[in-house]
């Protein structure tokens, strides 16, 4: 069955009020009627199944017959810190670490970062992200939606992971260690990983990682692309915590 995505504000008690795209998709695309039914979820970790009760001019109503809070299975949250790669790249890295469970994620500028960024392009970008994110968690069945933080250059972001209880960073450089021995004795808590551009950070951002608690990594004997490592260690790591 088709999951819908509704605001929080759109559940006003057994009743859910859906406009808009969704309701375009449900009316013209799935062509849905009076007494179908269907699933929504709400993107804080809730999700209901209900009946269409009315159909409108782009819009309709359901009533709820069943809420379901979806309990994360977790006992961690990964943020992804993504270098900006090239061309239309970050759409899939936003898509697949939707589907693979991020929590946040958060698109970077670092020194050796090849695209040329404006303001305008940031934003535009900003919101193309986090409508990716919201069809990613409504395919692959999450009840909550991952954050999609403004871009931001690498050292400005460094400092909202202080609290974090584990910081990784995929590096190639001597320091980095396989990822087996640098989640040793982890398990839980908020982790953040740090992705880099194309031709890798800088060793000047290498060492801001590190005075921030970033422990440099190992992906492995081969060099992966950017668009590939944030993908494999987010695999990695919910493989190592889940099981």
């Amino acid at each position: 069955m088709s999951r819908f995505f509704v605001p929080a504000e759109a559940v006003k008690g057994n009743i859910i009020t859906i406009g808009g795209v969704e309701a375009h998709h449900i009316i013209d695309v799935m062509r849905l009627r009076i007494s179908d039914k269907v699933v929504t979820f709400d993107g804080t970790g809730k999700e209901y199944t209900g009946v269409i009760k009315n159909i409108s001019r782009g819009s309709l109503t359901v009533e709820i017959i069943s809420t379901r809070v979806v309990q994360g299975k977790e006992t961690f949250r990964i943020a992804l810190l993504q270098a900006l790669p090239k061309k239309e790249k970050m759409d899939y890295i936003v898509e697949k670490a939707t589907e693979l469970g991020a929590g946040s994620i958060n698109p970077v500028i670092t020194e050796r970062t090849i695209p040329d960024w404006t303001e305008a392009k940031m934003v535009s970008r900003s919101e193309r992200w986090r409508k990716i994110a919201k069809e990613a968690a409504k395919q692959c069945g999450r009840a909550d939606i991952p954050e999609v933080l403004p871009v931001e250059s690498f050292a400005d972001s460094i400092g909202r992971f202080a609290d974090f209880d584990l910081k990784l960073i995929a590096i190639l450089n001597e320091e980095a260690v396989p990822v087996k021995d640098a989640i040793k004795g982890s398990g839980s808590g908020k982790v953040v990983i740090a992705i880099g551009p194309e031709g890798d950070f800088s060793p000047n951002e290498a060492k801001i990682a590190k005075e921030s608690g970033f422990k440099p990594i190992s992906l492995g004997p081969r060099v992966l692309k950017s668009d590939t490592a944030g993908l494999a260690l987010l695999s990695i790591l919910n493989y190592e915590f889940t099981n």
